[in-house]
């Protein structure tokens, strides 16, 4: 819950509940797919096939919530 507050909902006005629900779902995906942990030695919730390219690959930015949160991976070579 805190986490939600200071990095999603401190920086944006909700404009109505819809708008909040967006952005809750946006910031769901990104704590689980994309945010690493340090309680979990800095790994992420659940790991998906494209987040375990190590290669060469071209470093790639993926943006939510308009930018507020980042994820950046390699893209695979």
């Amino acid at each position: 819950m805190r986490s939600v507050r200071s990095e999603c909902l401190s920086r944006v006005i909700p404009l109505g509940e819809r708008h909040l629900r967006h952005l809750l779902s946006e910031y769901l995906v990104h704590f689980h797919q994309e945010r690493n942990h340090q309680g979990l030695e800095n790994r992420i919730i659940e790991l998906l096939a494209a987040n375990t390219n190590a290669g060469k690959g071209i470093v790639r930015r993926r943006e939510r919530v308009g930018g507020l949160l980042s994820y950046y991976y390699r893209e695979a070579a």
